[in-house]
């Protein structure tokens, strides 16, 4: 087995067993509390993120950790090689009952991400890819949308950012949806079932990360909205903002949001 299968099936076994645990968190009943920024936490969040280190880190202890629910440090940052993890990626709809919550899991080596998983257990939905090796969902190759317009597109995105007056280039009519977890968007853009997926504010790595490698794997394409390319296992683990999309629209939506300047 080579390298970066081995790894793919570790983070894979561990968001399989990641996502029974959530669930039966849910089912014994949650404690729900908001953080400092006022975004939502459950006891959930942190078990499974106990899961996942100890699972991860007792296969991979010379391994970095960067979690949205473990305090972060500067060790990372020598590491060769760090796992980045959501323990619940769309924690409002997890609360709910909603199926649109997942656990996005990467490897990154050298500021890239080489292995990724992004399950969806309520959905009993596993996304994965390794450098090099494809994107899959639930073992089958899927590929990003061959769509060459924006016209009609179907785009994660709030409508009402898109739809005002102010954009130098206006937008054409597209067709807009949203979904919670930000890694979840990014993996139906991945399997063609979305053509794009726009965030313009900075989002972290642990929510983009794996969706990055399973899209760009899968054919389409990621960057901040000024079209730069991302860098893993920073000292500041935040993405300037998210466009994800099929090939050929890529490019058609930089142009149009690149006058927007950067934040953060």
């Amino acid at each position: 087995m080579s390298d970066l299968a081995a790894e793919l099936d570790l983070i894979r076994a561990a968001a399989a067993e990641a996502g029974r645990l959530a669930l039966a968190e849910r089912e014994r009943g949650l404690k729900v509390w908001s953080k400092s920024g006022g975004s939502p936490v459950t006891s959930a969040d942190l078990a499974v993120d106990r899961l996942l280190r100890d699972v991860l880190l007792g296969a991979r202890p010379d391994y970095g950790w960067l979690s949205e629910e473990t305090a972060d440090g500067p060790d990372r940052l020598a590491r060769r090689r760090v796992f980045v993890v959501d323990p619940i990626d769309g924690t409002v709809a997890y609360i709910k009952n909603k199926p649109w919550w997942c656990i996005p899991i990467a490897v990154v080596e050298d500021g890239r991400p080489v292995a990724a998983v992004i399950h969806a257990p309520a959905l009993g939905e596993t996304f994965a890819a390794t450098l090099g090796g494809g994107a899959t969902l639930d073992g089958a190759p899927i590929s990003a949308s061959d769509t060459t317009d924006l016209d009609d597109a179907a785009v994660l995105a709030d409508a009402r950012l898109l739809e005002g007056p102010h954009w130098p280039e206006p937008w054409p009519a597209m067709r807009f949806e949203k979904r919670n977890a930000i890694a979840y968007r990014m993996a139906l853009v991945a399997a063609g079932a979305f053509d794009a997926a726009i965030a313009l504010t900075p989002k972290w790595d642990w929510d983009v990360c794996a969706g990055a490698l399973v899209v760009e794997e899968a054919g389409g394409q990621v960057s901040d909205h000024h079209g730069g390319a991302w860098r893993f296992n920073r000292p500041d683990p935040r993405q300037h903002s998210l466009v994800c999309a099929a090939p050929a629209l890529h490019a058609q939506i930089v142009r149009r949001t690149a006058p927007i300047p950067l934040v953060g």
